[in-house]
């Protein structure tokens, strides 16, 4: 079981800042990367069809012999966490509740804001995780644009200036100190988005809290990797592996040396089918269509209240 792999998923590559910080934290373990690129972005799409979509993955990379499963996506974390912890017998490590706990140290005037999917913020999930921390008042804003500049490549543009600058309006309003990146692509936008939060703003990833937990669970439960192991890094995409590839290596690094197509979901992509798969659910044992809201709506999804005493 030590020398089984981390199983990480997102639905794109917004998962690689968490695979990022589990590598150069736990340099000796493997991971097995899967990115559901032909079906993302999840952040639209209602929390039932999250959910499908998420235990399906999961399930793809338990049959694969994980020994851990990180849920690598703030809209997947909020839709299925609790359903895996229940259906499968590995670890389940998130990203949510490590993004909470950090915003809570660093907030200095107790004002936090919180930037997500639509999915996540609809979900209530970060006001839910605050509930333990009453004297923090949570700002929260969906900016499910986000997802498709880091899902083309773009990080510095002026359009995506004044997107960032339109999320982050409430936040401002609100002065906030700390600001949540409630989505794992959007830490690969930090420069524009500190250039409009400023340098008064803490920024707070989820990715080395994540990390951390990893290597607290690995750790106590003996499922650490031997300080001589050799990792082995396997990355595999539903959708098109050439372009995720591509994009992976900017962002991620020399890890990222082939591409797998992950046979889920039932598509077909490079010439090779994918076909739904189903068996057992215990560890070790054995380019897409971005959907588009209107600005003004997601902006509509802000709010901001007092923490009731939990």
């Amino acid at each position: 079981m030590p020398d089984a792999s981390i199983g990480i998923f997102d639905s794109g590559v917004g998962g690689l800042t968490v695979a990022r910080a589990i590598i150069d934290q736990l340099p000796h373990e493997s991971i097995t990367y899967v990115a559901d690129t032909a079906r993302q972005p999840y952040g639209p799409r209602r929390i039932a069809e999250v959910r499908a979509y998420a235990l399906e993955v999961m399930d793809h990379l338990v049959e694969h012999d994980v020994k851990m499963l990180v849920i690598a996506c703030n809209s997947a974390s909020a839709a299925v966490l609790r359903d895996a912890r229940e259906r499968y017998d590995v670890p389940v490590v998130e990203v949510i509740q490590p993004a909470t706990r950090r915003a809570v140290r660093a907030t200095r005037n107790g004002r936090v804001g919180v930037i997500a999917t639509r999915a996540t913020i609809d979900s209530m999930a970060y006001h839910d995780a605050f509930t333990a921390a009453p004297d923090v008042r949570l700002t929260g804003v969906a900016a499910p644009r986000l997802v498709e500049y880091v899902e083309r490549g773009e990080t510095m543009s002026d359009e995506l200036i004044e997107v960032v600058r339109d999320y982050l309006a409430p936040v401002r309003a609100a002065g906030c100190d700390t600001l949540i990146l409630g989505c794992t692509h959007y830490p690969l936008l930090t420069g524009a988005i500190s250039y409009v939060a400023g340098d008064g703003v803490t920024l707070v990833s989820s990715a080395e809290e994540t990390a951390k937990d990893v290597y607290r669970i690995l750790h106590d439960r003996d499922l650490a990797a031997g300080s001589e192991a050799t990792p082995r890094h396997r990355f595999r995409a539903t959708g098109d592996s050439l372009l995720f590839a591509r994009l992976g290596r900017r962002f991620l690094g020399p890890e990222i040396d082939a591409v797998e197509v992950a046979p889920v979901g039932g598509t077909s992509f490079n010439g090779r089918s994918a076909v739904p798969v189903s068996g057992p659910r215990s560890g070790g044992s054995a380019a897409s269509s971005a959907t588009r809201e209107d600005t003004g709506s997601e902006r509509g999804v802000q709010r901001d209240e007092g923490r009731r005493q939990a």
